[in-house]
């Protein structure tokens, strides 16, 4: 097709009217053509039979429901599904669905790469190449849900006719730091949400971030959904290491944003994630001085949290290593016995290198991001984080 054919996968339902409006076409023609788009997984005008042949005639030739190219599909001996979608220039980015018994989750990819560079993340390891459009955001979630849906059938939720929902929820925690990318990321969260879309409870979606701090303001304003913030470390020197934008946005700033955040937030809560390292951040005295951070004392105050601790899945360039179960255990029961809700996350999809922190996908590194960060190694500016030259499982 013509490049300037227009991907109606970049639209959500205001700007789809806003089109349709200037095609002389009424709201609700909008809203038909947002259904058949979302809803049924249609690429077809001529097969959208309820919608006006006048508005099919007007948008075959200058729009279209463009999918991203499928360079591969694995499935874990757990039922995790990864998809390495083709998003151009060299460049890949990769989907992850996670089945459970109550639901089923959507692993979304925000950036072809990440430009933060955290130490014991494989993606920000490959260095930075762009943003996605919305399109290429939502063409991850279409592709997906309407895939899953005709390959599992009623078997998938329990449902029984082809509508039924397959994917529950969404979380942007795939390749990128989402608001990075906000300009994209708000459009693609209403469609999402929309009850002519997917449908999604703002509890059911989460945006994860290393702590773009102005942007969570922003969206707080735009989309507040559920919030998941990348800690990693109960201090500022161990977070400048482990999460190079905290030197920009401190822990003191960040909890601050956590607290306005929760405002207008669909949970009570944020989720902050840590990745535990063996030796780095999973001692004892590590555990209790997180305690203090988030509690009444802490810089800002007491914030409403839980913590999700993740096995780390180690990767050869990383010089990490993987947190003993048992360190976990004392880890977690500290944080619970301070009355903090804290879970362990499962390791899924490990085996398709599809477990968190794994996804790496076919980046090219135009902004040179890998190359600076093993600069900052080798001259020793990650200081007081040891370095191991082995990797083990």
């Amino acid at each position: 097709m013509p490049a300037d054919v227009i991907n109606l996968l970049d639209f959500d339902l205001d700007r789809l009217a806003t089109h349709c409006e200037g095609l002389g076409e009424k709201r609700f023609r909008a809203t038909q053509l947002f259904r058949w788009i979302h809803q049924k997984g249609a690429r077809d005008f001529d097969a959208m039979s309820d919608l006006a042949k006048s508005l099919r005639g007007k948008l075959a030739g200058v729009a279209e429901i463009r999918p991203l190219p499928i360079l591969s599909e694995h499935v874990s001996a757990d039922g995790t599904v990864k998809w390495l979608f083709d998003v151009g220039q060299g460049d890949a980015v990769e989907t992850v669905f996670i089945p459970e018994d109550d639901r089923g989750t959507l692993c979304v990819s925000s950036q072809a790469g990440c430009a933060v560079g955290c130490r014991f993340c494989s993606t920000g390891h490959q260095g930075f190449s762009r943003n996605l459009e919305t399109g290429e955001i939502l063409a991850q979630l279409w592709h997906a849900e309407h895939a899953l849906r005709a390959r599992f059938g009623s078997a998938a939720r329990g449902g029984s006719t082809s509508d039924q929902r397959v994917i529950s929820n969404v979380v942007m925690m795939g390749m990128g730091e989402p608001l990075q990318n906000f300009h994209a990321l708000v459009p693609a969260l209403k469609v999402m949400l929309e009850d002519h879309g997917y449908g999604l409870s703002r509890r059911r979606v989460t945006v994860s971030t290393s702590g773009v701090v102005p942007m969570i303001d922003r969206l707080r304003e735009a989309a507040p959904v559920a919030l998941a913030v990348s800690l990693h470390a109960p201090d500022d020197a161990l977070r400048d290491d482990l999460v190079p934008i905290n030197r920009k946005y401190p822990l003191a700033e960040l909890l601050a944003a956590c607290q306005r955040y929760l405002e207008k937030a669909p949970r009570d809560f944020v989720t902050f994630e840590y990745c535990m390292l063996d030796g780095v951040n999973d001692s004892s005295a590590q555990a209790r001085a997180l305690l203090r951070l988030v509690g009444e004392h802490g810089p800002v105050g007491r914030v409403p949290c839980k913590f999700n601790l993740i096995p780390f899945n180690p990767f050869p360039a990383s010089g990490l290593r993987r947190s003993s179960a048992v360190n976990v255990e004392v880890f977690a029961q500290i944080l619970a016995e301070g009355g903090i809700v804290t879970t362990v996350r499962k390791t899924r999809g490990d085996d398709i290198d599809a477990a968190c922190g794994q996804l790496a996908g076919e980046v090219q590194d135009r902004t040179r991001a890998a190359e600076r960060l093993a600069q900052r190694r080798e001259s020793g500016s990650l200081g007081g984080i040891p370095v191991v030259t082995e990797t083990r499982r």
